[in-house]
């Protein structure tokens, strides 16, 4: 009862004076309004990425000789180019030796290619693979019309192509392209399939890959680069269950470590990651970002609440008699301290509702400028509202506080 009648009060009274309310309001709106909208921002752009990043399947990691991706330091920079590369035979000894695994395909890419059939060609963008069978299975990256490529193919290097989404569609709008023959750079190819949709919201061009055979890869671009420099094969690895994984992936080590001559003491010459460590190493990038926009978020709330602070002292003085006559009247000094500490929690909640919404708004209007999807982190919700109420407990404490030890004769008398 007590705690409904000081509810009722304290609604009555923030009722009564509509524009101070809303003037509290609009510092609490600004700063949860400014956290949300930040970390919804955020979450936005990291749902995509992370989508983006997680081409792996969930029991598939991959070695290679580069990072995994993420910042690294010059000095890092250069000791990871002094490595050797990876290399066919390593792909082949973890698919002899490792008993985890049951899919392993190697991979060599090349950038910036051109492809045409008849009078219709693609600009010099697209992406050439040399891969095996397996490419479609790890990569998350499946066959939509025609046939994978197959072991016979790889065995005499034909030269037949999947092409990208993207690709088909630019290639052969109203025509079917299966057995049709396209160049790539000039050479002929026989298209066998084509891949799905796989359409990127930052930019990846899953749609332009053009995969051929690895044996005709290396039959036509070799194994070293103009410059000399050896080729380095990207070895894509599924555990045989996403319970083997881990497994697979300290077995594969040890198999890469003693196919490279490696020493107990030497640390690995070669990259072994899965979809968590890039997320990981994402997030970890992202880190400063959301612990400076959540500080500056803070700060808004807490001079936010400092106005609401002196706002209700201000409340109290104009209400000081009101104050004296209801403990004439019986009120005890937990009722007045109840009402005040209820009115500057509502406050606080009503416009960290506003904020939470309007945050979620302008956190997704990058939703609709970029192909990125929608999305609304409702655990921010929580701690928004949690964050009001922790406001208004703490700046609303003292003008309660003050409220409820008014001396009721003093406060009659206060004009």
């Amino acid at each position: 009862m007590l705690f409904l009648e000081a509810l009722k009060m304290a609604l009555a009274a923030i009722t009564a004076h509509k524009l101070r309310s809303f003037l509290t309001m609009i510092g609490i709106i600004a700063g949860v309004a400014s956290i949300i909208a930040v970390m919804t921002g955020i979450s936005v752009i990291q749902t995509a990425i992370e989508k983006e990043i997680s081409v792996l399947g969930t029991q598939t990691f991959q070695v290679q000789k580069q990072a995994a991706g993420g910042a690294i330091s010059e000095e890092e920079r250069r000791k990871i180019s002094q490595r050797r590369p990876t290399t066919i035979a390593h792909a082949n000894a973890i698919r002899d030796k490792v008993r985890s695994v049951d899919l392993v395909g190697p991979e060599l890419w090349s950038f910036g290619h051109k492809a045409r059939f008849r009078d219709r060609e693609t600009n010099s963008n697209q992406t050439v693979c040399g891969g095996t069978p397996e490419y479609t299975t790890n990569n998350t990256h499946y066959v939509q019309l025609g046939r994978n490529l197959s072991q016979e193919d790889i065995k005499v290097g034909r030269n037949v192509v999947l092409l990208g989404y993207g690709v088909a569609q630019e290639l052969f709008p109203w025509t079917d392209p299966l057995q049709k023959t396209i160049k790539i750079d000039g050479r002929k190819f026989r298209v066998v399939g084509v891949l799905e949709d796989k359409s990127s919201a930052v930019g990846a061009g899953f749609n332009q890959y053009l995969i051929i055979p690895i044996t005709c890869f290396v039959k036509i671009h070799g194994l070293r680069f103009s410059n000399g420099e050896e080729r380095s094969v990207n070895i894509t690895v599924r555990a045989k269950t996403p319970e083997l994984l881990q497994q697979a992936i300290d077995e594969t080590r040890m198999v890469m470590r003693m196919e490279r001559g490696l020493k107990p003491h030497q640390e690995d010459d070669f990259t072994i990651f899965t979809n968590d460590s890039n997320i990981k190493t994402f997030n970890d990038a992202t880190a400063g970002v959301k612990t400076g926009s959540f500080v500056i978020g803070i700060v808004a709330l807490i001079v936010a609440g400092i106005g609401i602070m002196n706002i209700m002292l201000v409340s109290v003085t104009e209400r000081t008699r009101e104050i004296g006559i209801r403990k004439a009247l019986g009120a005890k000094r937990r009722n007045i301290l109840l009402q005040f500490l209820l009115e500057a929690i509502i406050l606080c909640n009503i416009g960290g509702i506003i904020g939470v919404a309007i945050g979620f708004g302008l956190g997704n209007i990058i939703s609709l400028v970029i192909a990125f999807a929608a999305h609304v982190p409702l655990e921010w919700t929580l701690v928004g509202i949690l964050f009001c109420t922790a406001v208004g407990l703490t700046f609303g404490f003292w003008p309660a506080l003050r409220a409820s030890k008014l001396d009721p004769i003093e406060a009659l008398h206060h004009e």
